[in-house]
């Protein structure tokens, strides 16, 4: 049940404005050709998907991310500290 998104997933956020509208837009041009109820429900299920890769994306980042990057050399720093120059970030 871990891999289920969190209600916190469909916080709102100001860039969801932009997203709302282009799927508005492609539900209005796929209208004439399902109806309405049925690109309704395609359009839910892409704003819901596309959420979700957003979501795995950002903690994926996170991940690899970490403490930060080197600004010398580009490597992922631990503790604080770039393990390949020594650089110390603090």
């Amino acid at each position: 049940m871990n891999n289920l998104p969190s209600l916190v997933l469909l916080k709102f956020e100001r860039r969801d404005i932009i997203l709302i509208a282009g799927l508005v837009f492609f539900m209005i041009g796929l209208t004439p050709f399902t109806g309405l109820a049925i690109a309704a429900v395609v359009v839910a299920m892409m704003y819901f998907g596309i959420k979700v890769y957003v979501d795995k994306r950002r903690q994926s980042i996170l991940e690899d991310v970490g403490d930060g990057i080197c600004m010398e050399c580009g490597s992922k720093t631990i503790d604080k500290k770039c393990p390949n120059c020594g650089y110390s970030k603090g």
